[in-house]
Protein backbone atom coordinates (compact mmCIF):
# COMPACT_ATOMS: atom_id res chain seq x y z
CA UNK A 1 0.00 0.00 0.00
CA UNK A 2 2.70 2.55 1.11
CA UNK A 3 4.70 1.82 -2.08
CA UNK A 4 1.36 2.36 -4.47
CA UNK A 5 1.16 5.93 -2.68
CA UNK A 6 4.64 6.96 -3.03
CA UNK A 7 4.15 6.09 -7.01
CA UNK A 8 1.12 7.47 -6.89
CA UNK A 9 2.48 10.87 -5.29
CA UNK A 10 4.75 11.19 -7.91
CA UNK A 11 2.22 10.79 -10.60
CA UNK A 12 0.30 13.11 -8.85
CA UNK A 13 2.98 15.66 -8.77
CA UNK A 14 3.90 16.14 -12.11
CA UNK A 15 -0.10 16.06 -12.55
CA UNK A 16 -0.35 19.03 -10.11
CA UNK A 17 2.53 21.35 -11.96
CA UNK A 18 0.31 20.90 -15.62
CA UNK A 19 -2.29 22.07 -13.71
CA UNK A 20 -0.80 24.77 -12.10
CA UNK A 21 0.41 25.76 -15.54
CA UNK A 22 -2.70 25.67 -17.32
CA UNK A 23 -4.26 27.33 -14.57
CA UNK A 24 -1.90 30.47 -14.06
CA UNK A 25 -2.79 31.34 -18.14
CA UNK A 26 -5.50 33.17 -16.32
CA UNK A 27 -5.10 36.40 -15.10
CA UNK A 28 -6.80 35.63 -11.29
CA UNK A 29 -4.77 32.36 -11.16
CA UNK A 30 -1.41 34.31 -12.14
CA UNK A 31 -1.20 36.13 -9.04
CA UNK A 32 -1.38 32.79 -7.10
CA UNK A 33 1.99 31.03 -7.37
CA UNK A 34 4.17 28.13 -5.17
CA UNK A 35 6.68 30.18 -4.80
CA UNK A 36 5.08 33.22 -2.76
CA UNK A 37 7.01 33.20 -0.02
CA UNK A 38 10.38 32.14 -0.71
CA UNK A 39 11.97 35.28 -0.26
CA UNK A 40 9.53 37.14 2.19
CA UNK A 41 9.51 34.01 4.39
CA UNK A 42 10.99 31.05 3.42
CA UNK A 43 10.60 29.27 7.04
CA UNK A 44 6.60 29.18 6.65
CA UNK A 45 6.01 25.99 4.62
CA UNK A 46 8.98 24.41 6.99
CA UNK A 47 6.69 25.67 9.56
CA UNK A 48 3.49 24.11 8.77
CA UNK A 49 5.00 20.97 7.79
CA UNK A 50 6.71 20.64 11.24
CA UNK A 51 3.49 21.43 13.00
CA UNK A 52 1.14 18.86 10.91
CA UNK A 53 3.39 16.32 11.69
CA UNK A 54 3.55 16.91 15.31
CA UNK A 55 -0.20 17.75 15.40
CA UNK A 56 -1.88 14.25 13.58
CA UNK A 57 0.86 12.41 15.76
CA UNK A 58 -1.22 13.14 18.94
CA UNK A 59 -4.64 13.18 16.83
CA UNK A 60 -4.90 12.02 13.28
CA UNK A 61 -8.56 12.58 12.98
CA UNK A 62 -7.64 16.55 12.83
CA UNK A 63 -5.93 15.93 9.33
CA UNK A 64 -9.55 15.17 8.24
CA UNK A 65 -10.96 18.32 10.16
CA UNK A 66 -8.31 20.31 8.41
CA UNK A 67 -9.24 19.55 5.07
CA UNK A 68 -12.98 19.77 6.10
CA UNK A 69 -12.19 23.80 7.19
CA UNK A 70 -10.52 24.26 4.27
CA UNK A 71 -13.54 22.94 2.13
CA UNK A 72 -15.73 25.02 4.10
CA UNK A 73 -14.06 28.44 4.01
CA UNK A 74 -13.27 28.06 -0.35
CA UNK A 75 -17.25 27.39 -0.40
CA UNK A 76 -18.18 30.96 1.46
CA UNK A 77 -17.09 34.03 -0.74
CA UNK A 78 -13.44 32.23 -1.77
CA UNK A 79 -10.60 31.00 -0.26
CA UNK A 80 -9.68 34.05 1.88
CA UNK A 81 -9.40 32.39 5.44
CA UNK A 82 -13.33 33.77 6.67
CA UNK A 83 -14.25 30.76 8.26
CA UNK A 84 -11.30 31.58 10.95
CA UNK A 85 -13.27 34.76 12.00
CA UNK A 86 -14.84 34.66 15.50
CA UNK A 87 -17.76 36.96 15.85
CA UNK A 88 -17.76 40.61 16.58
CA UNK A 89 -19.80 43.73 16.33
CA UNK A 90 -19.44 44.24 13.21
CA UNK A 91 -21.11 40.60 11.63
CA UNK A 92 -21.85 37.41 12.76
CA UNK A 93 -18.98 34.76 11.54
CA UNK A 94 -19.44 31.31 9.67
CA UNK A 95 -18.42 29.19 12.87
CA UNK A 96 -21.99 28.74 14.32
CA UNK A 97 -23.69 27.99 10.59
CA UNK A 98 -25.23 24.70 10.64
CA UNK A 99 -22.33 22.85 8.91
CA UNK A 100 -19.68 24.06 10.99
CA UNK A 101 -21.24 24.20 14.59
CA UNK A 102 -19.97 21.83 16.92
CA UNK A 103 -18.72 20.18 13.90
CA UNK A 104 -15.63 22.38 12.48
CA UNK A 105 -12.23 21.42 14.48
CA UNK A 106 -8.90 22.67 14.08
CA UNK A 107 -8.79 26.66 14.77
CA UNK A 108 -6.55 26.02 17.33
CA UNK A 109 -3.82 23.98 15.08
CA UNK A 110 -4.07 27.18 12.65
CA UNK A 111 -3.87 29.81 15.22
CA UNK A 112 -0.70 28.00 16.62
CA UNK A 113 1.15 27.82 13.08
CA UNK A 114 -0.04 31.45 12.72
CA UNK A 115 1.97 32.30 15.67
CA UNK A 116 4.88 30.56 15.09
CA UNK A 117 5.21 32.08 11.58
CA UNK A 118 4.27 35.69 13.19
CA UNK A 119 7.83 35.00 15.47
CA UNK A 120 9.75 34.73 12.13
CA UNK A 121 7.99 36.81 9.81
CA UNK A 122 5.42 38.97 11.16
CA UNK A 123 2.41 40.54 8.62
CA UNK A 124 3.53 38.45 5.50
CA UNK A 125 1.75 34.73 5.24
CA UNK A 126 -1.99 35.33 5.61
CA UNK A 127 -4.30 32.72 7.43
CA UNK A 128 -5.87 30.96 4.14
CA UNK A 129 -2.40 30.11 2.89
CA UNK A 130 -1.66 28.65 6.21
CA UNK A 131 -5.00 26.80 6.31
CA UNK A 132 -4.48 25.78 2.45
CA UNK A 133 -0.97 24.58 3.02
CA UNK A 134 -1.80 22.77 6.52
CA UNK A 135 -4.60 20.83 4.46
CA UNK A 136 -2.25 19.66 1.84
CA UNK A 137 0.39 18.29 4.34
CA UNK A 138 -2.06 16.57 6.54
CA UNK A 139 -3.10 14.68 3.13
CA UNK A 140 0.48 13.85 2.49
CA UNK A 141 1.16 12.98 5.94
CA UNK A 142 -1.52 10.00 6.05
CA UNK A 143 -0.38 8.43 2.48
CA UNK A 144 -2.37 10.97 0.23
CA UNK A 145 -0.88 12.72 -2.46
CA UNK A 146 1.74 15.61 -2.72
CA UNK A 147 1.13 18.57 -5.21
CA UNK A 148 2.18 22.06 -5.58
CA UNK A 149 0.23 24.50 -3.36
CA UNK A 150 -0.62 27.84 -4.86
CA UNK A 151 0.10 30.72 -2.44
CA UNK A 152 -0.50 34.46 -2.60
CA UNK A 153 -3.72 34.83 -1.18
CA UNK A 154 -5.03 37.39 1.42
CA UNK A 155 -7.33 37.56 4.40
CA UNK A 156 -10.94 38.30 4.12
CA UNK A 157 -12.39 41.11 6.62
CA UNK A 158 -15.56 40.13 6.58
CA UNK A 159 -17.69 36.64 7.55
CA UNK A 160 -20.83 35.48 6.69
CA UNK A 161 -22.89 33.30 8.32
CA UNK A 162 -25.76 33.96 5.84
CA UNK A 163 -23.54 32.75 2.99
CA UNK A 164 -22.44 29.85 5.00
CA UNK A 165 -25.64 28.34 5.83
CA UNK A 166 -26.74 29.29 1.97
CA UNK A 167 -23.77 27.31 0.34
CA UNK A 168 -22.58 24.42 1.98
CA UNK A 169 -23.64 21.10 0.91
CA UNK A 170 -25.06 18.72 4.27
CA UNK A 171 -24.84 15.05 4.45
CA UNK A 172 -28.53 14.58 3.30
CA UNK A 173 -27.81 16.39 -0.47
CA UNK A 174 -28.99 14.50 -3.00
CA UNK A 175 -26.66 14.18 -6.25
CA UNK A 176 -28.31 16.88 -7.63
CA UNK A 177 -27.83 18.93 -5.22
CA UNK A 178 -24.50 18.64 -4.46
CA UNK A 179 -23.59 19.03 -8.23
CA UNK A 180 -25.31 22.71 -8.13
CA UNK A 181 -23.44 23.76 -4.88
CA UNK A 182 -20.36 22.72 -6.46
CA UNK A 183 -21.44 24.01 -9.70
CA UNK A 184 -21.65 27.42 -8.04
CA UNK A 185 -17.84 27.11 -7.47
CA UNK A 186 -17.37 26.54 -10.66
CA UNK A 187 -16.90 23.07 -9.92
CA UNK A 188 -17.73 20.42 -12.14
CA UNK A 189 -19.71 16.76 -11.52
CA UNK A 190 -16.14 15.27 -11.51
CA UNK A 191 -14.75 17.78 -8.84
CA UNK A 192 -17.82 16.69 -6.59
CA UNK A 193 -17.05 13.00 -7.07
CA UNK A 194 -12.94 13.96 -6.36
CA UNK A 195 -13.45 15.82 -3.59
CA UNK A 196 -15.86 13.69 -2.01
CA UNK A 197 -13.20 11.36 -1.64
CA UNK A 198 -11.87 13.14 1.31
CA UNK A 199 -14.48 11.11 3.57
CA UNK A 200 -11.87 8.46 3.40
CA UNK A 201 -10.84 10.17 6.49
CA UNK A 202 -12.26 11.41 9.85
CA UNK A 203 -14.93 10.92 11.80
CA UNK A 204 -18.63 12.13 12.21
CA UNK A 205 -21.12 12.60 14.76
CA UNK A 206 -23.89 10.09 15.33
CA UNK A 207 -26.55 13.15 14.29
CA UNK A 208 -25.65 13.58 10.55
CA UNK A 209 -26.02 10.17 9.71
CA UNK A 210 -29.28 8.52 12.25
CA UNK A 211 -31.57 9.13 9.44
CA UNK A 212 -29.65 7.48 7.01
CA UNK A 213 -28.94 4.70 9.04
CA UNK A 214 -32.89 4.26 10.74
CA UNK A 215 -34.82 4.99 7.61
CA UNK A 216 -32.68 4.11 4.16
CA UNK A 217 -32.92 1.30 1.84
CA UNK A 218 -29.61 1.60 -0.34
CA UNK A 219 -27.54 0.55 2.80
CA UNK A 220 -25.77 -2.61 3.76
CA UNK A 221 -27.99 -4.17 6.44
CA UNK A 222 -25.11 -5.21 8.96
CA UNK A 223 -23.44 -2.01 8.52
CA UNK A 224 -26.45 -0.04 9.63
CA UNK A 225 -26.80 -2.74 12.51
CA UNK A 226 -23.37 -2.20 14.07
CA UNK A 227 -23.67 1.74 13.66
CA UNK A 228 -27.17 1.60 15.58
CA UNK A 229 -24.94 -0.04 18.44
CA UNK A 230 -23.31 3.84 18.97
CA UNK A 231 -26.29 5.82 17.47
CA UNK A 232 -29.36 5.43 19.13
CA UNK A 233 -32.89 5.86 17.17
CA UNK A 234 -34.11 9.13 19.34
CA UNK A 235 -32.70 12.49 18.56
CA UNK A 236 -30.67 14.04 21.59
CA UNK A 237 -29.62 10.44 22.40
CA UNK A 238 -25.46 9.82 21.69
CA UNK A 239 -25.90 12.61 19.28
CA UNK A 240 -21.81 13.41 19.70
CA UNK A 241 -20.91 9.95 19.29
CA UNK A 242 -18.76 9.57 16.59
CA UNK A 243 -18.36 6.46 13.89
CA UNK A 244 -15.75 6.75 11.02
CA UNK A 245 -16.19 8.05 7.38
CA UNK A 246 -14.57 5.04 5.86
CA UNK A 247 -14.77 2.26 8.76
CA UNK A 248 -11.85 -0.03 6.88
CA UNK A 249 -8.69 2.93 7.26
CA UNK A 250 -10.32 5.85 8.70
CA UNK A 251 -6.69 7.44 9.14
CA UNK A 252 -5.25 6.48 5.58
CA UNK A 253 -6.00 8.70 3.07
CA UNK A 254 -6.84 5.82 0.09
CA UNK A 255 -9.45 5.04 -2.39
CA UNK A 256 -11.19 2.30 0.41
CA UNK A 257 -13.91 4.86 0.87
CA UNK A 258 -15.17 4.27 -3.03
CA UNK A 259 -14.95 0.69 -2.47
CA UNK A 260 -17.38 0.90 0.46
CA UNK A 261 -19.91 2.92 -1.57
CA UNK A 262 -19.99 0.17 -4.25
CA UNK A 263 -21.23 -2.17 -1.18
CA UNK A 264 -23.70 0.28 0.14
CA UNK A 265 -21.89 1.33 3.04
CA UNK A 266 -21.26 4.84 2.59
CA UNK A 267 -22.10 6.68 6.08
CA UNK A 268 -23.91 9.47 4.98
CA UNK A 269 -26.79 9.76 2.56
CA UNK A 270 -24.58 12.22 0.55
CA UNK A 271 -21.84 9.37 0.28
CA UNK A 272 -24.43 7.16 -0.81
CA UNK A 273 -25.70 8.89 -3.28
CA UNK A 274 -22.55 9.05 -5.76
CA UNK A 275 -23.51 5.18 -6.01
CA UNK A 276 -26.66 4.76 -6.08
CA UNK A 277 -27.70 3.84 -9.84
CA UNK A 278 -26.99 7.39 -11.03
CA UNK A 279 -24.55 9.48 -13.40
CA UNK A 280 -21.61 9.27 -10.66
CA UNK A 281 -21.60 5.39 -10.57
CA UNK A 282 -19.12 4.96 -13.47
CA UNK A 283 -16.56 7.32 -11.91
CA UNK A 284 -16.97 5.69 -8.23
CA UNK A 285 -16.64 2.23 -10.00
CA UNK A 286 -13.27 3.58 -11.50
CA UNK A 287 -11.71 4.92 -8.30
CA UNK A 288 -12.45 1.86 -5.98
CA UNK A 289 -10.30 -0.04 -8.82
CA UNK A 290 -7.54 2.66 -9.69
CA UNK A 291 -6.55 4.83 -6.51
CA UNK A 292 -3.61 6.13 -8.67
CA UNK A 293 -6.91 7.58 -10.90
CA UNK A 294 -8.72 9.18 -7.70
CA UNK A 295 -5.51 10.98 -6.43
CA UNK A 296 -5.24 12.59 -10.07
CA UNK A 297 -8.10 13.74 -10.12
CA UNK A 298 -8.42 14.96 -6.23
CA UNK A 299 -5.19 16.43 -6.64
CA UNK A 300 -6.86 18.44 -9.96
CA UNK A 301 -10.10 19.07 -8.15
CA UNK A 302 -7.68 20.47 -5.14
CA UNK A 303 -6.39 23.22 -7.25
CA UNK A 304 -9.32 24.32 -8.73
CA UNK A 305 -10.80 24.53 -5.25
CA UNK A 306 -7.88 26.67 -3.75
CA UNK A 307 -8.25 28.99 -6.34
CA UNK A 308 -12.33 29.97 -5.75
CA UNK A 309 -12.12 33.99 -5.46
CA UNK A 310 -9.04 33.89 -3.82
CA UNK A 311 -8.24 38.18 -2.58
CA UNK A 312 -4.99 38.98 -3.83
CA UNK A 313 -2.91 41.77 -4.53
CA UNK A 314 -3.41 44.79 -2.01
CA UNK A 315 -7.42 43.20 -1.90
CA UNK A 316 -8.31 42.37 2.09
CA UNK A 317 -5.47 41.49 4.43
CA UNK A 318 -2.52 39.64 6.38
CA UNK A 319 -4.35 39.05 8.93
CA UNK A 320 -1.79 38.86 12.81
CA UNK A 321 -4.08 37.00 13.89
CA UNK A 322 -6.43 34.65 12.41
CA UNK A 323 -9.55 35.04 14.93
CA UNK A 324 -9.86 38.72 14.30
CA UNK A 325 -9.02 41.48 11.48
CA UNK A 326 -5.79 43.79 12.25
Amino acid sequence: MASSAASSTVNNTSLAWIVVLLCCCSAVCAQLRPDFYDKTCPQALSIVNATIKQVLARDPRMGASLLRLHFHDCFVNGCDGSVLLDDNGTFIGEKTAGANANSARGFDVIDNIKTQIEKVCSGVVSCADILTTATRDAVVQLGGPRWAVMLGRRDSRSASLSAANRNLPGPGSSLAGLNSAFAAQGLSAQDVIALSGAHTIGQASCRFFRTRIYNESNIDKSFAASLQKTCPFNSGSGDNNLSPLDAVTPNFFDNTYYKSLTTKKGLFHSDQELFNGGSADAKVTVYSNNQTAFFNDFVAAMLKMGNIKPLTGTQGEVRKNCRRMN
